[in-house]
Order: structure tokens, then sequence, then C-alpha cells
């Protein structure tokens, strides 16, 4: 089980541009849960994210993962335990290094480190069985500067490296946004396949509805820093996205609330 519970954060406090963008939100999550998050742009959904990760302290709240309270660890620490992928493909790799030593990196999170081989001959034919999985014939050039890969290979072994070492959640902030639709669509399939084989627990920033209706168990709604909307089970899995535009207007009483203005 992992838990949020009272998440509060507001920037630029005591100015005139003050926002509250995290308003006490609480959030249980199952072992195994997909979570897709929607809303509109300033609704919380990334903020929550960079919350969950330890971007930035908290004004309030408590973040439990499974044993650990990790509320005042630091992101790096954090990263141990949660693995991320960002919406710029290049973020989330080292472009001066090859495919292999990024690989390294990743399988040593949460690890001592010492003095040795950056790549040792066994964890290469392991990083080659990994890459296989992927399609892309990365396993055939371990030896390739990451900074020479196409934005969705990039992104491919983003995935790859965020899960290698399985992590006790997973966080994807709009992480095929960036990408055309075909190489978005290949990306968004190897998600679902890691998230379903290693059961991982899983929240998923999207501005596209019906990608956060056909991914994932759950599904929930950002507006003004809260969650507004929690959806599971046969009730999410009978969801069209008009059923959805109109239950975010029932929620909030507001009139002419239109797909561009959730997807902006």
């Amino acid at each position: 089980m992992i838990t949020m519970t009272g998440i509060t954060k507001a920037f630029h406090r005591g100015d005139v541009n003050e926002v509250l963008a995290l308003n006490n939100v609480d959030l249980s999550i199952n072992d195994g849960d997909f979570i897709t998050i929607i809303g509109s742009n300033g609704a919380g959904k990334s903020t929550f994210l960079n919350a969950v990760a330890g971007s930035f302290p908290l004004d309030a709240g408590r973040i439990v993962l499974g044993e650990d309270d990790v509320t005042n660890w630091p992101e790096y620490k954090r990263a141990s335990l949660i693995g991320r992928v960002f919406q710029d493909p290049l973020l989330g790799t080292c472009s001066g290094a090859t495919i292999e030593q990024n690989l390294a990196m990743a399988v040593k999170r949460g690890k001592r480190r010492g003095l040795g081989l950056g790549v040792k001959p066994a964890e290469r034919e392991f990083f080659r069985e990994k890459l296989a999985v992927l399609g892309l014939g990365l396993e055939d050039r371990l030896k390739t500067s990451t900074g020479l890969l196409s934005g969705g290979q990039r992104q491919a072994l983003t995935m790859l490296m965020a899960t290698l070492v399985r992590p006790r959640l997973l966080l994807l902030d709009e992480h095929t946004a960036a990408l055309d639709p075909k190489t978005g669509g290949m990306v968004l399939d190897l998600t679902a396949e890691i998230v379903e084989s290693q059961n991982l627990s899983a929240l998923m920033v999207t501005h596209n509805m019906a990608q956060a209706i056909s991914l994932g168990n759950r599904l929930i709604m950002f507006h003004r820093g809260e969650i507004v909307m929690d959806i599971a089970g046969e009730e999410k899995r009978n969801l069209k996205v008009e059923d959805l535009l109109l239950r975010f207007s029932e929620l909030r009483g507001e009139e002419g609330f239109s797909d561009r203005m959730l997807l902006c």
C-alpha cells in the first residue's frame, strides 16, 4: 500500500502571485494499481507527481511507500524506490553515455557503489536480453551513444531503465506527449506490457482522455489542486470520453466545458 495524506503545496506564498497548487490531497494506491491522471493545465497533475518524487518540500502532508515514510526524504533518496519517465525524452538518459552505460547506472539504483568495471560481462548479456524485448534492435547497439537514438528509442530505453530495478512506484508524466502518434503508441504499448508483467504500481499523467480510459485500472481527475474524481473497476471499463466530460461539468457545475478546455 502507498498512501499520500493531506498533500498541500503553495507556490509564491505571501505574494500576489500565490498559487495553491495542491490542496489537502489524499490518495491510497494498492499494489498493482495503474492509475491514469487527467485534468486541465494548472490542475495539479504534474505538481502532484513532483511532490511524490520529492522535487520540492511539502507545506503539509505525508507520503508513505510501503513501510517507508519518505515525506522528508530528498529526491535522490526517493529515487531508490521510485522510477520516473518524463515528457522530454532527453531527460531520462545521459546523452554522452552509451546504451550499456546508461543501463549500468540504472541497475545500480539504490545500491552502494564502489570502484570497478562500469559494465561487467554478465551485466552486458542481461542488458541484451532486456533490450531485445523492446523490439527496436538496441540489443545489438550496446556501445552506441544514447545521444544518437531517436526520441522514441530514448523514451523506450528510459522506460526500461526506470523499471530495470523494480520500483515501488512508477511515475509517468505525459511520457508520450513529445512523440509522434505512431512512436507514442509503441511506447504506450511497452508501458502497459511492463506495468502488467511486473505488476507495478504506477501513476500516469496524460492529456488524452481516450488513453486515460483505456489504460490502467483506475482514473483520477485533478481540478484546482484537488482530486474531484476517482473511478475504477467496471465503472471505468464502461466509461466513454463523452461521459467523462459530462461528469466533470456536473462535479464542478461548470457550463460550456469542452474537450479542448480539458486537454489544453
